[in-house]
């Protein structure tokens, strides 16, 4: 409590207790040490009889004039920081510091060294070392004293890192795996703008500040766990991050960062959730740009790119341009827009390979992708478009189309083996489900069973597909569609994949109402958990049963309940007078 006194020849608490130990008159000794040690200020001498005649302790009026001191000095400190020459006033702040510093690890006097040390850009580092060694000066000092302590400790700056990086991912997931499905409100809903405003994206850009080293520091961590865990979210938040300072005009980092002006117009284009012609240029620009010697910067613009919400910004921009291109009668080679979503959907999709091998150039793209299967996704637009037409013409006027049933294999070899393909084919699913085409879903679903990597079974997907299937929430009622949807696609999965039977057990939870009986019944069974299966998956499948048990009917009353009307005795017709 009394830390640092005896350094600055303050007597403390012990030294009155070796006066009164040592002494004969402990009264006088009291007295004593009061008018040494108290408030050096004559006049007030004669007042304090005053405040004893009124009750008033003298601890209470001491601590009185002691936080109002305290309070001065602290606005005093906050205005020395900022008027005069910048030289003249870090001198006085180093030489408060100096005199201060010994009573920093007593509590009344601490907030006012704390104070000294946020406002001075460089504290001595045999000060720091201090600070960090003891774990509650630590935790008690300003960010802006922490960020002079992390810049030279990498492993401190991880650990108060970590635990933020952890609750970012969780609170994807947790978005991932919500218990509300709707295709208005998913995944993606949320703006740029309002994703950065989040608690774990307004910590990190806090502690930043505007320091160019623990900013590089963060972008390393999140490669290294990128690479580790292959989670897309870090990318996310690689974006985030950048933009979070952008909004806060911090120039010291935003100038230094090669990404900075590409990830701006992005983040436009994501906001949206399309790529114009505008900025299409723009991006090509950045793209074109990268100059000879300095290719390591497409390992961070990948990684940009890879960003969910980039990828699908570039997927939907990519279905919209071919549905256009077949209005104008175009191959999907003459389009120039259409290749550099191409180009940039290749980049981000490559962005895990190119960190990790670090060989920084841009994949090359398959010809056969331009060539064949963009073309055959095209060929499917325009045969959903006949047959609408057809099925909208007088009965007979209606030529016998029947809807296509079957699908090409190059299509389902091109979903297996090439990662761009597979991206768009998905996109194309999505579409079609988004639109109600229940026909187009029922032929493509086949193919997703087997997909490059497994996309078809990843959350993002499974997230978007269970909430544009709530639109053919009427087809859920048929057999046919359930046996195609659950036993041919969903629980191919759900054995292998525990986030599928998660995903399944979501849409379900939501459509039950909707299904046969059983049709349920036939699907409690199969999606019953094991004893391996995690919380989250046995909390769903309880859930559903106790949602069934509601649905059926009560059983039967045993006994019927006598009638109460007395039946009426047969009365002749009377005959005609």
């Amino acid at each position: 409590m009394f830390a640092g006194l005896q350094e600055l020849g303050v007597a403390n608490g012990e030294d009155l207790k070796e006066t009164l130990t040592n002494c004969t008159e402990p009264l006088k000794a009291i007295e004593q040490f009061q008018t040494e040690n108290g408030v050096l200020l004559p006049s007030l001498q004669s007042a304090l009889p005053f405040l004893d005649l009124h009750g008033t302790p003298r601890l209470e009026f001491h601590q009185s004039v002691f936080d109002e001191l305290r309070e001065k000095l602290l606005e005093r400190v906050s205005a020395i920081a900022s008027e005069g020459k910048v030289e003249e006033r870090y001198k006085k702040l180093e030489d408060l510091l100096e005199k201060s510093f010994s009573l920093v690890k007593m509590p009344s006097i601490q907030p006012v060294v704390m104070c000294v040390m946020k406002h001075l850009p460089k504290v001595p580092e045999k000060k720091l070392k201090l600070v960090m060694a003891d774990k509650d000066l630590y935790k008690a000092c300003a960010v802006e004293v922490k960020r002079q302590i992390w810049q030279d400790n990498q492993a401190l700056f991880g650990d108060e890192v970590s635990p933020l990086l952890k609750q970012y991912i969780l609170e994807k997931e947790n978005i991932l795996f919500s218990s509300d499905i709707s295709v208005l409100h998913n995944f993606f809903s949320p703006s740029p703008k309002t994703r950065r405003q989040g608690e774990v994206v307004q910590k990190l850009t806090q502690m930043i500040g505007k320091n160019v080293k623990l900013y590089d520091m963060v972008l390393q961590f999140l490669r290294t766990l990128f690479l580790r865990t292959r989670n897309v979210h870090y990318c996310t938040l690689r974006a985030e991050l950048l933009m979070s300072l952008h909004d806060l005009d911090i120039s010291e980092i935003c100038t230094v960062d090669p990404c900075h002006k590409f990830t701006w117009c992005l983040d436009a284009c994501i906001r949206e959730k399309f790529v114009d012609n505008k900025r299409a240029r723009e991006l090509q620009g950045f793209l074109d740009g990268v100059k000879k010697g300095q290719e390591q910067v497409l390992g961070d613009l990948s990684m940009i790119l890879c960003d969910p919400f980039a990828i699908n910004t570039l997927a939907l921009s990519t279905i919209r341009n071919l549905q256009e291109l077949v209005g104008q009668d175009t191959l999907p080679r003459e389009s120039p827009d259409l290749l550099l979503l191409l180009r940039m959907l290749s980049l981000g999709q490559g962005a895990w390979d190119m960190i990790d091998s670090q060989v920084f150039r841009e994949p090359k793209m398959e010809p056969e992708l331009i060539t064949k299967f963009l073309p055959m996704l095209m060929s499917f637009v325009v045969e959903d478009h006949t047959f609408a037409v057809d099925q909208k013409l007088p009965s007979e006027e209606k030529g016998p189309i029947p809807y296509p049933s079957s699908i090409p294999e190059a299509f389902t070899k091109f979903l297996q083996e090439n990662r761009i393909a597979c991206e768009i084919g998905l996109y194309y699913v999505l579409h079609i489900t988004k639109q109600r085409n229940k026909n187009a879903f029922l032929r493509l679903l086949p193919a997703l069973i087997e997909t490059f990597s497994d996309l078809a079974f990843s959350d993002i997907f499974l997230h978007l597909l269970t909430g544009n299937l709530t639109l053919l929430a009427d087809e859920f009622a048929l057999e046919e569609f359930c046996t195609s949807l659950f036993d041919g696609f969903f629980l191919t999965a759900c054995s292998r994949k525990e986030n599928v039977h998660r995903h399944v057990l979501r849409l379900l939870l939501h459509l039950h109402h909707k299904m046969a009986p059983t049709k349920l019944e036939s699907l409690q069974k199969s999606l019953e958990p094991t004893k391996q299966t995690s919380e989250a998956v046995k909390d769903l499948y309880n859930q559903l049963n106790e949602k069934l048990e509601l649905r059926k009917p009560s059983p039967a009353q045993v006994a019927e309940t006598p009638s109460m009307e007395l039946p009426l005795p047969t009365v002749p017709t009377p005959a005609s007078l």
